[in-house]
């Protein structure tokens, strides 16, 4: 059974009035510049059923940056998708478009 309340894992009071809980600090990760970024983009269909999707990973930055691309992807890409353990995912085989669009955005991506 998975714990609720992520906030007391581990540590539950400390007396260091400067303390953050790790899951707070790694939030505040300096996300690369676009053309900084090397993003790999490929197809997968492994525990979907069959059904491709589209995995883009590599991505360096806070979670909060990693959620508006992965947003604007799907805007673009007019189809859903979700983001978690640090990847973003497509639905649908929509490779070549992810790879021009991020291109076009200044990022330095590629098929894999």
């Amino acid at each position: 059974m998975a714990n609720k309340n992520k906030k007391l894992q581990g540590i539950v009071y400390s007396t260091n009035p400067d303390y953050l809980p790790n899951d707070e600090a790694s939030d505040f990760m300096e996300t690369l510049s676009p053309n900084k970024q090397n993003l790999l983009v490929r197809i997968s269909t492994q525990g979907r059923g069959g059904k491709k999707a589209t995995l883009i990973q590599r991505f360096v930055g806070s979670e909060s940056d990693l959620e508006n691309l992965g947003k604007d992807l799907k805007k673009h890409c007019g189809t859903g998708g979700t983001v978690k353990d640090g990847e973003i995912i497509i639905q649908g085989d929509l490779c070549q478009k992810i790879v021009d669009y991020l291109a076009a955005k200044g990022y330095k991506a590629r098929k894999g």
